[in-house]
């Protein structure tokens, strides 16, 4: 679940991902113009400039700041490398180029690394709590991603995992799928199981969500049976959905019992926040996921100053 290293610039896939998303945005909020630069008439004249931090965090987004900026012929120094930590007053970039330019680039280029920021920030806070309880629990996002492999890279950038980057490179069972196998999760959990492994060359990794005790003791006892068979490393996961920290525990307790622990990795899910992120990681689980993450996370306070 920890495959945000993929997700740079160098990368076709992520740069085409980003070109896309940037220039919509970019072109979306200047078109036909930037109607206040033209009234003014500071269009082409050079100027300098710095982006500020206003509060404490991780910062995020530098690279791809240079790169949407050195598209308009702005020049960019970066002071703070992504993934650093940065306290208020700090210059995190200093930028030079025509005066329109600057001015036009401010926001789309600011709500880039405002909202990357904020994301590895929020990450990283949550990634603390959690290994203060249990330095063996990790956090990870979802795919609840507005930016899409942008806000993937922020969390990465943060210290916490991507889980899936997309649908096609690991397989995710979730009760939508479940329902459509069988009535019953005990029943639709092991057909899955079964199904999702003749693709386990093509994927990352298989889980399963389940929401019952007996849900997760079918799939962790199908899982248990199909390595046996064939000596398989694909990791299994079992998504413990809305799932209280009391009820992991018991379930857990459960597959320790028959044996079955040895043979998944556990996810709690749902409604995880940092107020309750801790409990979760004290029940045992090998990964706690949060969708606020991504589409909740709060901007980090940054200004552009000319």
């Amino acid at each position: 679940m920890f495959r945000g290293a993929s997700l740079h610039l160098e990368n076709p896939e992520y740069l085409q991902a980003a070109r896309a998303f940037l220039d919509e945005l970019l072109l979306e909020d200047t078109r036909p113009r930037d109607l206040t630069v033209a009234a003014l008439g500071i269009g082409s004249e050079r100027a300098a400039g710095r982006i500020l931090a206003k509060q404490t965090g991780i910062v995020a987004g530098i690279a791809e700041y240079r790169w949407l900026l050195g598209r308009g012929g702005i020049s960019v120094k970066a002071l703070t490398r992504d993934g650093d930590a940065i306290q208020r007053g700090d210059v995190l970039l200093e930028i030079e180029g025509e005066r329109g330019a600057l001015l036009s680039y401010e926001r789309v280029g600011l709500n880039l690394l405002q909202r990357m920021s904020g994301i590895a920030t929020m990450t990283h806070n949550l990634q603390q709590r959690v290994r203060r309880r249990n330095p063996a629990t990790s956090v990870v996002g979802t795919r609840k991603t507005p930016w899409g492999l942008l806000d993937k890279r922020a969390l990465h950038l943060g210290g916490g995992g991507t889980h899936r980057l997309g649908l096609g490179d690991a397989i995710l069972v979730k009760n939508n799928h479940l329902a459509l196998l069988a009535g019953r999760e005990e029943e639709a959990a092991p057909i899955a199981v079964r199904r999702a492994w003749c693709f386990r060359e093509s994927a990352v990794f298989i889980e399963v969500e389940v929401r019952s005790k007996a849900g997760a003791v079918a799939a962790a006892a199908t899982f248990r049976q199909l390595r046996k068979e064939d000596y398989s490393n694909c990791p299994c996961w079992l998504l413990l959905d809305n799932a209280a920290p009391h009820e992991i525990r018991d379930i857990l307790q459960t597959l320790r019992a028959d044996h079955l622990l040895e043979d998944v990795l556990i996810e709690g899910s749902g409604n995880i926040s940092e107020a309750n992120a801790e409990e979760y990681a004290a029940s045992g689980v090998d990964a706690v996921s949060s969708g606020a993450l991504t589409h909740s996370a709060r901007a980090l306070d940054l200004s552009q100053k000319l």
